[in-house]
């Protein structure tokens, strides 16, 4: 049974109305990645999200150069919804492959021109301490939704109203989106962001995550295939 059947995290209830968001800053940031990759985004605040997280969106390629937030709407933005993982992104775990996927996001994104939304939601929105106590469950046999369920939470926590909201409040109706999860589609299409487009990333398997993928493709409904080992 997929954790769309089971368990999915969907908002608990939908205002008729979106509360809108607004773009409170906007600077330009030159970045460099450890494998030596560099570009520039344009780093975008907002106020009014409905979950009051200091969330962020990084302008890419066309849309780092551009400050406007009206974009043509017949310019179909590639856009990625990156949930937080301090330990994959920063400190290079490799229990997880959301650090290749960001690092991935960004140069795609860079060359295609769009945004990619740094989302505060660690540990698939149970927080730092919880993921690491998921980790111990994990290393005891669980597999990575059943370890948040036995630490009393849904097996995925996320919510992306506000990440609609911050589509929206850049000008964005209609993007194609960088995700081999289709909640994070259904979220955007429930909230009125239509999504034309889903475009997969690639599949960043080692032996350390191999057993977590699996989880994401059978548990998650996560749109890839993990080879058998052997």
């Amino acid at each position: 049974m997929s954790l769309t059947e089971e368990n999915e995290r969907m908002p608990d209830s939908l205002p008729d109305t979106l509360p809108a968001a607004t773009i409170r800053t906007q600077v330009l940031v030159p970045m460099r990645f450890p494998d030596g990759y560099t570009t520039r985004a344009r780093v975008v605040t907002f106020d009014g999200l409905v979950d009051g997280l200091e969330h962020v969106a990084l302008g890419l390629g066309e849309r780092a150069e551009q400050a406007e937030d009206e974009p043509s709407q017949d310019v179909l933005s590639l856009v990625r919804l990156h949930s937080e993982c301090l330990t994959g992104d920063v400190f290079g775990s490799e229990r997880c492959d959301c650090g290749p996927q960001l690092r991935e996001g960004v140069e795609r994104i860079a060359d295609s021109g769009g945004y990619l939304l740094y989302l505060r939601q660690e540990g698939r929105g149970i927080g730092l301490y919880a993921k690491v106590d998921a980790y111990a469950l994990q290393d005891r046999g669980l597999d990575t939704y059943d370890a948040n369920l036995a630490l009393g939470y849904h097996a995925d926590e996320r919510d992306y109203t506000a990440a609609a909201q911050m589509v929206l409040a850049l000008g964005l109706r209609r993007v194609a989106l960088l995700s081999n999860n289709p909640d994070k589609a259904a979220q955007l299409c429930q909230h009125g962001v239509e999504v034309a487009e889903c475009v997969p990333t690639a599949l960043h398997l080692s032996a350390a995550n191999a057993r977590y993928l699996a989880a994401k493709a059978s548990r998650g409904a996560h749109t890839f295939e993990v080879p058998s080992p052997g």
